[in-house]
């Protein structure tokens, strides 16, 4: 284990704490219980906040509201940021995508799934979704299960290349691949690169003492612009790779004063 001590831990959702859509594991719970007693915790996921709160938030278990206040959540690739206060979940920014544009991107991003041959007839649910700061495609539905999520694309050839197409017809947006299925549009600039800065605006911590935790940190992935801005990464390949890899980073941490789980 790395002598690196950070302030502040950073985690991608689906595929690093979570299989896709679904709830962490226990074991996942504990540990960021265990980690928010030491660090500030941010998840930076292409997600919606209810997924955030589905899959993290309400499965850690007995939860103390000085536990949470440590939480940072970041859906929709870093276009929307929210803390969890006693009375509820505080919005800090919520970006927005012009709603023409939105509709202008609906209609490109199914013409270039449709002509490529990826638009799918059996689903799990919409293939693409407004988020307002994002527009996603998931070629499955955002409901399909983690299994067929694995076999449609295990290579990512099909995601790479539908994303090319899109920003080919969008260059002023910012067009990147997503989790296993999906490909996500927002305004120019926005990646999780952004949100890293934002923390650094809300927390006072610097980049420089951030650690960023993900499954997609290759070039083509959605986790990469934050390795390319130089913030110390760990790759993992699944939640358990990243329990493994808490449990071993936790000891080495101080517990905070007086902090009660």
């Amino acid at each position: 284990m790395s002598s690196f001590a950070p302030r502040l831990v950073a985690f991608d959702l689906d595929d690093t704490l979570a299989p896709s859509k679904s709830a962490i594991d226990p074991r996942i719970g504990a540990l960021l219980l265990e980690l928010a007693a030491r660090v500030e915790i941010a998840i930076i996921s292409g997600g919606q906040l209810e997924q955030f709160t589905a899959q993290v938030v309400d499965r850690l278990p007995n939860a103390s509201a000085e536990a949470l206040a440590h939480f940072h959540l970041l859906p929709a690739c870093g276009t929307q940021y929210y803390r969890i206060r006693p009375d509820g979940t505080e919005t800090i920014y919520a970006l927005s995508l012009d709603a023409g544009r939105r509709a202008e991107v609906i209609v490109i991003v199914e013409d270039e799934a449709r002509r490529l041959g990826l638009w799918e007839s059996d689903t799990w649910g919409d293939i693409i979704e407004d988020r307002g700061s994002q527009v996603t495609f998931s070629a499955l539905g955002q409901q399909a299960p983690v299994e067929a999520k694995s076999a449609w694309d295990p290579t990512g050839d099909k995601k790479n290349r539908l994303r090319a197409a899109i920003a080919a017809r969008l260059p002023d947006l910012e067009v990147r691949s997503g989790g296993s299925t999906s490909v996500d549009i927002t305004e120019r600039g926005i990646d999780k690169a952004y949100g890293m800065n934002r923390l650094v605006e809300q927390t006072g911590i610097p980049l420089d003492d951030m650690l960023f935790v993900g499954d997609r940190l290759d070039p083509d992935g959605n986790d990469y612009p934050v390795l390319a801005m130089g913030v110390t990464c760990h790759a993992v390949t699944g939640w358990g790779d990243t329990a493994r890899y808490l449990e071993g980073l936790i000891p080495t941490l101080h517990v905070r004063d007086n902090l009660l789980l």
